[in-house]
């Protein structure tokens, strides 16, 4: 039987990549399908309502699953989009929960332009991918939970050194650079236009693991994904995306949450 990691990586691939929307639904989605893609209905019917003109306008579909975690029944893909030969360039950042048989039955997401060089020269996508360290686990996910909650959320960051191997922090946001430094130039202030409210959902494998988070930038409110390489009880690698979140009038289902 297909893993809940396999279905979601089939569901994008065939639904999406190899546009057989109907055939990837059938094959990868459970008895419900909940959706908080804002803009998307919940149920078979309203991925079909969307995708189908989405497949016509994008004839073109370049997409790879660049990392892949599993969590009980979560999933976590982080994928890289190009369409139509480089018209549009998408990392999105996608949750997945599934059912008893691995089948996908709730959907969360955040959708962000593709950076190919940070000040450092990283993009927001490549680095490591091999998942390592499963005996792990919980114990990354503990640490990347209580930084969140510590350093992101209430702003503590005296001890954010038990946290964060400064030395050898990668940084792939498209806007700062390596190094603890660069990050706490732009966090530590109180006018940074950055503030952390919730943390929603955290999924990790091994040395991975990802969250997602109520965030708001300059006020606006946002979802944010963060995606953590941890090595060694610390953590020596970030990845995020970030999306608004749409007025409630305009949502199609019940939210980004």
């Amino acid at each position: 039987m297909p893993t809940a990691k396999e279905h979601a990586i089939d569901l994008y691939m065939r639904a999406i990549r190899d546009g057989d929307a109907r055939g990837g639904l059938d094959a990868n989605v459970g008895d419900r399908y909940v959706q908080h893609s804002t803009g998307v209905k919940d149920g078979k019917e309203g991925f079909l309502e969307f995708f189908v003109p989405f497949l016509e306008r994008n004839p073109r579909r370049e997409m790879k699953v660049v990392r892949a975690l599993q969590d009980g029944s979560k999933v976590f893909l982080h994928v890289f989009q190009n369409l139509n030969d480089g018209q549009a360039k998408w990392v999105t950042a996608d949750f997945f929960d599934s059912d008893a048989e691995g089948k996908i039955i709730e959907h969360w997401d955040v959708i962000t332009a593709y950076s190919d060089a940070n000040p450092s020269g990283r993009s927001n996508i490549d680095g490591p991918t091999e998942i390592v360290d499963h005996d792990k686990t919980e114990d990354n996910k503990a640490l990347v939970r209580r930084f969140v909650e510590q350093c992101l959320i209430r702003r503590d960051l005296d001890g954010i050194l038990g946290y964060i191997d400064g030395k050898r922090y990668a940084q792939h946001n498209p806007d700062v650079g390596d190094g603890l430094d660069s990050f706490l130039e732009r966090f530590r202030p109180e006018t940074t236009p950055l503030k952390y409210h919730e943390l929603f959902m955290l999924v990790g494998e091994g040395n991975f693991v990802a969250t997602m988070s109520r965030t708001s930038f300059e006020g606006v409110p946002q979802c944010q994904v963060d995606v953590f390489r941890v090595d060694h009880g610390k953590i020596v690698e970030h990845w995020d995306a970030a999306e608004p979140v749409p007025p409630r009038e305009t949502w199609a289902n019940s939210g980004k949450f």
